[in-house]
C-alpha cells in the first residue's frame, strides 16, 4: 500500500505571504544608511583628515586672494601643469567648491555624531550606578577581607569615605548590603566639550568667511594723505565675505609718517615698525589723529578691524623735466624681488603736464615711461646692478627709458610693475635710452628731456582685517582644549562593595572594581582605596606597615 505524499500539501492559506517592501521602504533605506555612515565618528574623523590634506595646496601654492601677481608668474612659469591646477581652484583652495564640500560635510557629520551623544551621555549623568554583579571574584580587580565590625556602621564609613564617588546602597534579601560606586563621568562631558568646540570652531571660521572682509593696501612712509577704509575701492586688493557688499565697511584713515627696520649683518630682518596716526569714529568728524606705533604682531585694534603691518619696500622718486622747463614728480611702490637685499623692480608712466604738448595725439607720442631696477645699496657685478644690503645706504636705479604711448588713455588694465609688451612690439612705446642713475644723477634725452633720480621712500604694506567672530574662534579653541584636557586625565572607575554579616560579630566584606576606560595604574589605584576604605577594620592604613 502507497501512502500518498502530503509534504506539499499545504492550501494556500497556509503557506505564509512575503511582504515585498513598499515604495517608500525603498527610497527611505537608503537615505537612512546613507546617513547613519555619513554621521559615524569614523566618517568624521575621515573628512577631518581631508580638510588638513586639503588645506596643504593652499600652503603650497600661492593663492589669489592673497597675491594675485604670484598666481600669475606660476602660471607663465608652469605652463602645462598651471592650468590644470587652476582649473582645480588650486589658487583658491580654501573658496573652491570641493573643501567648501568637505567643510560642510565635515559639519553635518559632526551634529549628527555628537547629537545622540550628547543626550546619551544626559541619560547616563541621572542614571544610578549598577547593581554589583553576582560574582565580584571575577571583576579584574578584586578583595575580600573578614573585619570585626557592626554592618551598618561599616556601610556608614564606606559610603562616607567613598567621597567625589556617585553612590548607591542596596539591601539584598539575604541581609547583605552592596554599594555601588561610580566616578568619572566628566570624562565624557569633556570628550563632548571637545568635539563641540570643534564644531563651534568650525561655525565661527565660516561666519568669519561670510561676514568679514580683508584688504591690502600700500602706503608711502612719507607722511602722506595716507588712505581711508570706507569703500573698498580705496585697498589694491579686497576680499569681501559672501554677505558683504562693500557698503558698511568700517571708516577709518590712516597715514604713515615713517618707517624704522633693523637689520643682521647678513640682511636678515631683526624688527621693523612704522610710526602711523589714525581716525575712527569721532576722531572723523573732529578731523583729530592718534598716533600708534605699528609693528608685527603688534596689530592696530579699532572699530572692529585689525590693521596688520605685514611688509615693505622702497619707492623711488623720479623727475622729468619736459623740454618747455614744466616737471612731474612721481613717486611710486616697486616690487621686491630678493627680500634679503630688497632689490626691487618697478616701473613709472609720466605724462606730460599740460599745455607741453596741446594736441592730444602728439602728447600721447611723447609720454615717458621708466622701468628697471632699484637698488637700496648698490652693488655692480660687472656691468649689473645688485643689491648688497636691504638698508637704504647708497640707493641707485638700473632703467630702461621709454618714449610714446604708455597705455594710459587705453582704459585697459595694466600691471603696476611692468609695461604691457604689446605697446612696445607695436611700436607705440619705444626705448630711447638705458642709464645707471645713483641719487641725484640725471641723464638728458634725444629731444632735451631730462630723468633725475631723486632717491627713494620706504612704503609699507597694510592689511585691514574684520572678522566678527574673532572672539568666538578663541573661545572655541579654548574650549576645545580644556575639554581634551578633561578627557585625557579624568578616568572613570566603578567599584562594588558587598557588606556581609557573619558570626560572632565579623563581617565579610567584598570589593570588586572595574577600569571602564584606561587600566594604567588601575592596580595600584584600587590597593589604596581598599585600604582608604578598610582602614580601622583590620588593614593598616596606606603608608604603614602591617604587623
Amino acid at each position: 500500500m502507497t501512502l500518498p505524499d502530503t509534504s506539499d500539501a499545504r492550501t494556500d492559506a497556509q503557506v505564509p505571504e512575503t511582504r515585498r517592501p513598499g515604495v517608500l521602504s525603498r527610497l527611505v533605506a537608503p537615505v537612512r544608511n546613507t546617513w547613519r555612515t555619513l554621521t559615524s565618528m569614523g566618517t568624521a574623523l575621515v573628512l577631518l583628515f581631508l580638510l588638513a590634506l586639503g588645506a596643504i595646496p593652499g600652503a603650497l601654492l600661492p593663492q589669489r586672494s592673497l597675491n594675485q601677481s604670484k598666481v600669475d608668474e606660476y602660471l607663465v612659469a608652469h605652463p602645462t601643469l598651471g592650468p590644470w591646477l587652476d582649473r582645480l581652484q588650486a589658487f583658491d583652495v580654501f573658496s573652491s567648491f570641493w573643501f567648501t564640500a568637505i567643510y560642510v560635510l565635515l559639519f553635518i557629520s559632526l551634529v549628527g555624531c555628537l547629537t545622540p551623544r550628547m543626550i546619551e551621555h544626559f541619560r547616563n549623568l541621572r542614571a544610578m550606578p549598577v547593581p554589583a554583579p553576582r560574582n565580584l571574584s571575577r571583576l579584574p580587580k578584586h578583595h575580600t577581607e573578614q573585619v570585626t565590625a557592626d554592618p551598618a556602621e561599616l556601610t556608614e564609613t564606606v559610603t562616607r569615605r567613598l567621597k567625589g564617588w556617585r553612590k548607591v546602597t542596596r539591601r539584598q534579601d539575604d541581609g547583605s548590603t552592596e554599594v555601588s560606586a561610580e566616578k568619572g563621568y566628566l570624562r565624557e562631558f569633556g570628550n563632548i566639550v571637545f568635539h563641540f568646540s570643534l564644531l563651534g570652531l568650525l561655525a565661527a571660521v565660516a561666519a568669519g568667511k561670510l561676514f568679514g572682509y580683508e584688504g591690502n593696501v600700500i602706503v608711502i612712509a612719507d607722511s602722506g594723505p595716507g588712505f581711508c577704509s570706507a569703500s573698498p575701492a580705496a585697498f589694491d586688493s579686497f576680499r569681501a565675505g559672501n554677505t558683504v557688499d562693500g557698503t558698511s565697511l568700517s571708516p577709518m584713515c590712516v597715514r604713515v609718517h615713517d618707517f624704522d627696520a633693523h637689520y643682521l649683518p647678513t640682511g636678515q630682518a631683526l624688527s621693523f615698525a612704522a610710526n602711523i596716526d589714525y581716525q575712527a569714529g569721532d576722531d572723523i568728524a573732529a578731523n583729530t589723529w592718534q598716533p600708534y606705533r605699528l609693528e608685527v604682531n603688534h596689530p592696530l585694534r579699532v572699530g572692529g578691524d585689525r590693521v596688520y603691518l605685514q611688509g615693505h619696500g622702497y619707492a623711488p622718486t623720479f623727475t622729468v623735466t619736459f623740454p618747455d622747463g614744466q616737471q612731474r614728480s612721481q613717486t611710486i611702490q616697486w616690487r621686491p624681488e630678493e627680500q634679503m637685499t630688497l632689490l626691487s623692480s618697478g616701473v613709472m608712466r609720466i605724462d606730460p603736464p599740460a599745455g607741453t604738448y596741446p594736441d592730444p595725439d602728439e602728447r600721447r607720442k611723447h609720454q615717458v615711461a621708466i622701468q628697471g631696477l632699484f637698488a637700496p645699496t648698490q652693488q655692480m657685478d660687472g656691468k649689473l646692478l645688485s643689491s648688497s644690503y636691504p638698508a637704504l645706504n647708497d640707493p641707485a636705479v638700473a632703467i630702461d627709458i621709454y618714449r610714446g604711448d604708455t597705455g594710459l588713455d587705453t582704459g585697459r588694465p595694466q600691471s603696476l610693475f611692468s609695461l604691457d609688451p604689446r605697446l612696445i612690439h607695436q611700436k607705440r612705446l619705444n626705448k630711447v635710452a638705458r642709464v645707471n642713475l645713483v641719487e641725484g644723477q640725471e641723464t638728458r634725452l634725444d629731444d632735451g628731456t631730462k630723468v633725475r633720480f631723486d632717491g627713494a621712500v620706504p612704503f609699507v604694506n597694510l592689511q585691514v582685517s574684520h572678522d566678527p567672530a574673532q572672539v568666538w574662534v578663541l573661545v572655541f579653541a579654548m574650549a576645545m582644549m580644556a575639554g581634551l584636557l578633561v578627557s585625557l586625565v579624568v578616568r572613570r572607575r566603578r567599584i562594588w562593595v558587598r557588606i556581609q554579616p557573619a558570626a560572632a560579630g565579623t563581617v565579610n566584606v567584598e570589593l570588586g572594581g572595574l577600569a571602564r576606560t584606561d587600566n594604567s595604574g588601575w592596580g595600584d589605584e584600587f590597593e589604596k582605596l581598599t585600604e582608604r576604605l578598610l582602614q580601622g577594620y583590620g588593614l593598616p592604613a596606606a603608608g604603614e606597615k602591617a604587623e
